[in-house]
């Protein structure tokens, strides 16, 4: 299989949990610097490919192909921090922590073991968690303790945090679910600005379709494990969404009136 079409090449990807399949017969092609917006019902498989992609969880067959090298030469640590990182529903943040150490945890993956213990009481590399929390709107809580910012605050250093980091991939879980719908586009439109300053791939895993149509250039719709459409936004229709939610709704009250008789 070649890598040289696109960033990631994903060929036949399975995976199954137990006698559930996750994901089945996926096959992928996604080329460097674009924005894509992952939907589906629950269950379809969004984060299980989300940590495929991040090399969080290996697929039980099939290839995946990352910038040209085989995911499974790509070791934790240094040369996996550049290459991708994660921002989740949950944030992943320590709350007890300043919000400068959770920034700066995004360098961890570059620094070494002494490094990464002094900076828990002295932070390391301070000036980049400064710019950071600056570009996100935040500088005003470098030392305020996490667990007392709004969860769109929290959101918002998690960005910092992958701002220091600096990987040429961001794989985005969920990340504004736990959010208001003000709030998460808030969140959804500064994660996009970001992402174009950088020039870095941005793949989101999103509820709100209208989030998707508005900021992403491509959709990819997965449902009961499988691809559904994939599509430039613009090429995504109603009758398209429909298909993709309605049949699993319909499901839902079949069963619910199974349940009931």
């Amino acid at each position: 299989m070649s890598s040289q079409n696109g960033q990631f090449i994903l060929n036949n990807i399975e995976k199954m949990y137990g006698e559930n399949r996750a994901l089945s017969s996926l096959s992928l092609c996604i080329q460097k610097g674009e924005r894509i917006a992952l939907i589906g019902p629950s269950g379809a498989g969004k984060s299980t490919l989300l940590n495929i992609l991040a090399m969080i969880i290996l697929p039980d067959s099939g290839e995946y192909w990352l910038d040209g090298k085989a995911a499974s030469q790509y070791k934790a640590g240094r040369m996996r921090s550049r290459k991708v990182g994660i921002i989740r529903q949950q944030f992943d943040l320590v709350p007890a922590l300043p919000v400068i150490h959770n920034v700066l945890a995004g360098r961890l993956g570059e620094w070494g073991f002494l490094k990464s213990l002094l900076s828990f009481f002295i932070p390391q590399d301070k000036i980049l968690a400064i710019r950071a929390l600056e570009r996100v709107g935040l500088l005003d809580k470098l030392y305020e303790k996490t667990a007392n910012l709004s969860g769109g605050q929290q959101q918002r250093a998690a960005l910092a945090r992958l701002l220091v980091q600096r990987p040429e991939i961001i794989l985005a879980d969920e990340p504004v679910a736990s959010l208001d719908p003000a709030r998460a586009e808030d969140i959804i439109a500064k994660l996009v600005q970001l992402v174009k300053e950088e020039n870095q791939t941005l793949i989101t895993s999103l509820h709100s379709v209208e989030l998707a149509i508005k900021y992403f250039d491509r959709i990819i719709a997965l449902k009961e494990g499988k691809l559904f459409f994939d599509h430039p936004t613009e090429s995504v229709t109603d009758a398209m969404l429909t298909d993709l939610y309605q049949f699993m709704e319909l499901n839902h009250d079949a069963d619910n009136e199974t349940s009931i008789s």
